[in-house]
């Protein structure tokens, strides 16, 4: 059927549309730029809004519409009063996106009430399938670490991270999404009562520590959320540099004589 447009007719519609300045055909329909213009025109025609006095302040702006997700997170986990409480209410949690796209709610393994408590940073493809933490290759290599000054999970650590979701691709987690889970992680911690933390990795450190820089931080005794804290090198962190593992190892041996240091 004839449309009755022929090559040189359509030509010639392009040159005219780019000498106006077209150079993208990214709309499925028209747009009428000459009722646009005039609309435009219309609204400046309009007298201007008054301008504040000299001096004085222009009015506030409003507050964005929306619960804050930090403020009810932190109700949601002092409610909880005990770890299978603050594991519902993390479960109930809906304004964390992370929820949606993973499989499971990674929330601890171990042995809750242990004199030490590991903070991870978020889970991976193996323990969003799993629904614990550290349970791939480097979750291995932290068994392997942990039995060479005698402990283990299964007897004498509790482990966590600071998100219980697995991000996508696991990318590394955002600034909002640390501060979102940061209450929940806090009272985490509150419960298990551990006499120690263990932070490992530069999230980890942003989340209790509020900085990062994980080769400078390593090694150094500080204070987590009142309790004594060690940060580490990531496990995930020494199968990609093997050369760090002796750096790992003075840690695990400060990590021992701190625990016979208190008893």
């Amino acid at each position: 059927m004839d449309s009755g447009i022929d090559w040189h007719w359509a030509r010639a519609a392009l040159d005219w549309q780019l000498e106006l300045g077209a150079d993208e055909a990214i709309g499925e329909a028209p747009v009428d730029r000459f009722a646009l213009e005039a609309a435009e025109q219309a609204a400046r025609a309009q007298p201007a809004a008054a301008t504040p006095e000299r001096g004085r302040a222009p009015a506030p702006m409003a507050e964005p519409a929306g619960p804050d997700p930090v403020h009810l997170a932190k109700d949601a986990a002092r409610g909880a009063g005990s770890l299978e409480a603050l594991q519902a209410a993390m479960a109930a949690f809906e304004l964390c996106e992370l929820k949606r796209g993973a499989r499971n709610l990674v929330f601890s393994d171990g042995v809750a009430g242990a004199r030490v408590m590991i903070v991870g940073e978020a889970p991976g493809r193996e323990e969003d399938l799993q629904g614990k933490p550290f349970v791939g290759r480097a979750g291995q290599l932290l068994d392997r670490m942990l039995g060479a000054i005698g402990l283990s999970r299964a007897e004498s650590v509790y482990i966590t991270n600071v998100l219980p979701w697995r991000p996508p691709q696991n990318r590394d987690p955002r600034p909002e999404e640390i501060a979102m889970m940061r209450p929940f992680l806090a009272r985490h911690i509150a419960l298990a009562d551990p006499d120690l933390v263990v932070i490992m990795g530069n999230i980890s450190c942003d989340a209790l520590l509020g900085k990062r820089g994980i080769t400078r931080l390593r090694g150094t005794w500080t204070e987590a959320e009142g309790r004594p804290a060690l940060p580490m090198f990531h496990p995930a962190y020494l199968l990609r540099q093997p050369a760090m593992k002796r750096q790992a190892w003075a840690d695990l041996l400060e990590l021992q004589a701190k625990l016979k240091a208190l008893g």
